[in-house]
């Protein structure tokens, strides 16, 4: 049996395309953007209303106090996401 080539390199091709456009981004996800809009956080309109990056990449970013104040609830809550109904709860002055 004969491989051809040019197909075999087509198909791994359209394969490594087809991982590459269904994998998520290491960054902060959109649908927790959007949930936190649904929930009454009209400001929540880009990553940096958590993070304190434009663009957080998940091995490199750092949280605002917004962000940080999520991440010891999710801790404390023991919970294993974020929940940004959890927002409602947040006071600024308390995080700080």
């Amino acid at each position: 049996m004969r491989f051809n080539r040019p197909a075999a390199f087509g198909i791994a091709l359209l394969a490594a395309a087809a991982l590459m456009a269904g994998s998520r981004p290491a960054s902060a996800t959109l649908p927790l953007q959007k949930a936190a809009k649904e929930a009454g956080f009209a400001e929540a309109t880009n990553c940096m209303y958590c993070h304190g990056e434009k663009l957080p990449k998940k091995e490199a970013h750092t949280f605002n106090d917004r962000g940080k104040w999520l991440q010891a609830e999710k801790d404390k809550r023991k919970a294993k996401e974020v929940d940004v109904n959890w927002l409602k709860e947040y006071k600024a002055e308390a995080a700080k």
